[in-house]
Order: structure tokens, then C-alpha cells, then sequence
């Protein structure tokens, strides 16, 4: 088992193809912990992290042992890209179940930093104001917050995201540009101050 742990994610890969199952115990010990972050950090749910999760991970297993695995030297990638897709299939299935009614004037109320009460702690505005933009995140394209919130929430950079995404750097960039854009304009629409001062 020591020596599977010196071995590259591709060496380990092919032999748990050839039928060495401690090779995949050692992959799923290396990306566990990260890839059940990644997906916690997007659905907020404890019960469908875990769904997801398994899922990943079923999905990479009968990949690899139909002997569909291409991804030389980005087997990480590989695996959050699977994990980002699977937690995008879960979030349009939700989206075409579940019609959802948006009261403007009522976001408007809540989230509307000027009707604080002056005496309030700044940790309080400062949860608001995260509050807030956490709801104005929520309204953006899934394109365009998949990049924002592995860009400032996860601290990839654009290569990585373009990787794991599928897609050119420059789109990438361009979606973050679109997603720093809308978020302006809806923090203007529904009057909304991101300010912690």
C-alpha cells in the first residue's frame, strides 16, 4: 500500500483498471476531502453533499473501468469537473420542478442596508451586506457563477477553472467580467448598498 501511495493518479489509475482495487482507495483517499468541499461549498446541504458525492464517485469508477478514461495528467480536474456537472444537473432539475415566485418589493425590504437601525454592530452589517450578495450571486447565470465562485470562493485561477469548466481561459474571463457586470446592475435595481461602511 506505501508503494501505491508514491504512484502517480494515472499509474494508479490503470492498475485499479487491471483489477487493484487499493489503487482506487488510494485516489479516493487523495481527492475526497477536496471534492466533498468543492461540493458543499455550492449546494449548502449536508444530505445532497453527500448524494453527490457518491455519485462522483460511482461515475468515476465505471468510467474508468469501461476503460473510458482519457484524461491523462488531469485526473483532479477530471473528478471535479464530473462533481461540478453532476451538482448542475441537480440544480436545472430543481429549477424545472419547482416554480419559484420572486417578490421584488419583499428583497427589496430585506436586503435594503439603509433601513438598519444606526446602532447596529458592524459584524451585523457586514453579514448583511454578505447576505446580499450572496442573493445577488444566486441571479447570475449558472455560467457566469460557477466561475465567480470558484474564482473568489475556492481561489482557482482562470486556467483551472477553464479546465475544469471545459473551456477557453478567455471565456472564462469573459464570464467573470459579465458576472462582476450583472451583479452591479442588480445591486442598483433593487437599491442595494455592498458596503461595509
Amino acid at each position: 500500500m506505501n508503494s501505491l501511495k508514491t504512484m502517480t493518479d494515472e499509474d494508479l489509475v490503470v492498475l485499479y483498471a487491471e483489477g487493484n482495487n487499493a489503487a482506487f482507495d488510494v485516489l479516493l483517499s487523495r481527492y475526497k476531502s477536496c471534492i466533498h468541499s468543492y461540493i458543499y461549498f455550492i449546494v449548502r446541504n449536508r444530505d445532497l453533499t453527500e448524494d453527490i458525492f457518491q455519485e462522483t464517485f460511482v461515475k468515476v469508477i465505471m468510467t474508468i473501468k469501461q476503460g473510458r478514461y482519457t484524461e491523462t495528467g488531469k485526473f483532479k480536474a477530471w473528478i471535479t469537473r464530473i462533481a461540478h456537472n453532476l451538482i448542475i444537473d441537480y440544480f436545472r432539475q430543481e429549477r424545472s420542478e419547482n416554480t419559484v415566485s420572486n417578490d421584488e418589493a419583499e428583497i427589496d425590504l430585506l436586503n435594503n442596508i439603509k433601513l438598519c437601525d444606526g446602532t447596529i454592530e458592524d459584524n451585523l452589517v457586514r453579514r448583511q451586506v454578505l447576505m446580499d450578495v450572496k442573493k445577488l450571486v444566486s441571479h447570475l447565470p449558472d455560467s457566469q457563477r460557477e466561475v465567480l465562485e470558484m474564482r473568489y470562493y475556492q481561489d482557482l485561477s482562470f486556467k483551472e477553472i477553464a479546465e475544469i469548466t471545459g473551456v477557453s481561459i478567455n471565456t472564462a474571463l469573459g464570464r467573470m467580467r459579465y458576472a462582476i457586470l450583472n451583479m452591479r446592475r442588480l445591486a442598483s435595481e433593487n437599491q442595494m448598498e455592498l458596503s461595509f461602511t
